[in-house]
């Protein structure tokens, strides 16, 4: 599943992007250590080798969709795309796109919220990757899914920067259904989450 455990044990650059990712405690609430992604982007050697890690692992693939889930998953999405030769579709919340679109709504921790995005984007039969910055609970993955899914795409995996320390703990309580999911819907999303370059650790 994790970067250090699908060959890039020891490798050096895992290291400096963990170290280029702030956090910041009690944003944007009490409680919350927000992973703070925006101080690796001002890193351009670490922002490249983060890229070029998923560029490695997807490149082979004959991926043709690149779906970045709004917002921080369009800041490594498109690189991606450009270098593995696929298009980028963006899965955008409720308003957001011009066009006709499809939604599929998910339970967060605190609440709702919706996904969309454009018909006739991805078509039938092609093979989406999907990009975000960071995975805890898996419910907004699970939607990106979803979406992709519903118009006939095949998701090959879902990938992430971040995974947060206690994503485990949380992946056993999706088993048990407290966080909405059924244990189907948990074993289908944790198949296809794979790729998830460090665990940054929360700072108390």
């Amino acid at each position: 599943m994790f970067a250090a455990e699908n060959g890039l044990k020891g490798d050096p650059r895992l290291q400096a992007i963990s170290e280029a990712i702030r956090v910041v405690p009690h944003f944007p609430k009490p409680g919350i250590m927000f992973q703070d992604i925006t101080t690796l982007l001002l890193d351009h050697k670490t922002f490249k080798d983060t890229v070029d890690i998923f560029v490695d692992r997807y490149r082979n693939m004959d991926i043709s969709v690149v779906a970045g889930v709004e917002a921080r998953g369009f800041m490594f999405g498109p690189s991606i795309a450009l270098a593995i030769g696929a298009k980028f579709v963006p899965l955008r919340k409720p308003r957001k796109l011009p066009g006709e679109v499809i939604s599929e709504a998910y339970v967060l921790e605190y609440g709702n919220d919706c996904l969309e995005m454009h018909v006739g984007a991805v078509q039938p039969g092609e093979r989406a990757l999907i990009i975000d910055d960071l995975v805890a609970t898996g419910g907004t993955l699970l939607a990106a899914i979803r979406l992709l899914e519903r118009v006939g795409a095949e998701v090959v995996e879902c990938a992430c920067v971040i995974g947060l320390p206690e994503v485990k703990v949380v992946l056993n309580s999706l088993l048990l259904g407290t966080v909405g999911l059924m244990e189907s819907q948990f074993t289908s999303l944790w198949s296809l989450v794979k790729w998830i370059i460090v665990v940054k650790i929360s700072e108390d």
